[in-house]
């Protein structure tokens, strides 16, 4: 019969490092517990592990955080949504509304934030401090960028979270809103 022994270890954090596809390179952080070890005779023993992955990101970010100087998140998606309505509201973007997805099966994304411009050059305006908020504020970039060559329809990807921004006569083509109906719908304040 296999005796029990009750222990609990816990490793170091180890890191490993990885490259996407697109050259991003990242880590992630982990660290291994011993829950039980099991001595089966004295020359084996059946070891009880759990893994516990705690943060991807760079490694001094992790080291940070890791030491308590960063507590929350900044990069998730409510704060992502958050800031980017506002760099939206900064320059004045019209019919802003977010389409809640989270509880769509199968659904691209967690949230749509969608609005539209009155001219390319606000459309412009708009992409530029979307992409520079959420770069201060949430410390993120886009995964993805679409649309920049005709600037009708832009679309910044931030995988949680992805914002389109419209030219005004081009918004109603697409529907977005007819489309995800299905969708919570949130209306925030901005300049119609």
């Amino acid at each position: 019969m296999p005796q029990k022994q009750n222990h609990l270890l816990r490793l170091p954090y180890q890191y490993v490092e990885w490259q996407n596809t697109s050259g991003y390179k990242s880590t992630i952080c982990f660290q291994i517990f011993v829950k039980n070890v099991f001595e089966v005779s004295p020359f084996i023993s059946v070891i009880h592990v759990s893994f516990f992955a705690i943060f991807a990101g760079s490694k001094s970010f992790i080291q940070k955080t890791l030491m308590g100087k960063r507590i929350r998140k900044k990069d998730d998606a409510f704060n992502i949504l958050q800031t980017a309505v506002e760099a939206m509201q900064d320059k004045k973007a019209k019919k802003i509304v977010s389409l809640d997805l989270t509880k769509i099966h199968n659904a691209v994304t967690n949230y749509f934030l969608i609005c539209h411009a009155s001219s390319k050059t606000q459309l412009g305006a708009i992409y530029d401090n979307v992409l520079e908020f959420v770069r201060k504020e949430c410390e993120t970039k886009p995964y993805n960028k679409e649309g920049l060559e005709n600037a009708e329809w832009i679309l910044i990807d931030y995988v949680d979270v992805v914002v389109h921004i419209f030219l005004e006569d081009i918004r109603p083509f697409y529907n977005l809103e007819g489309l995800w109906a299905d969708a919570g719908i949130k209306e925030y304040e901005s300049y119609d």
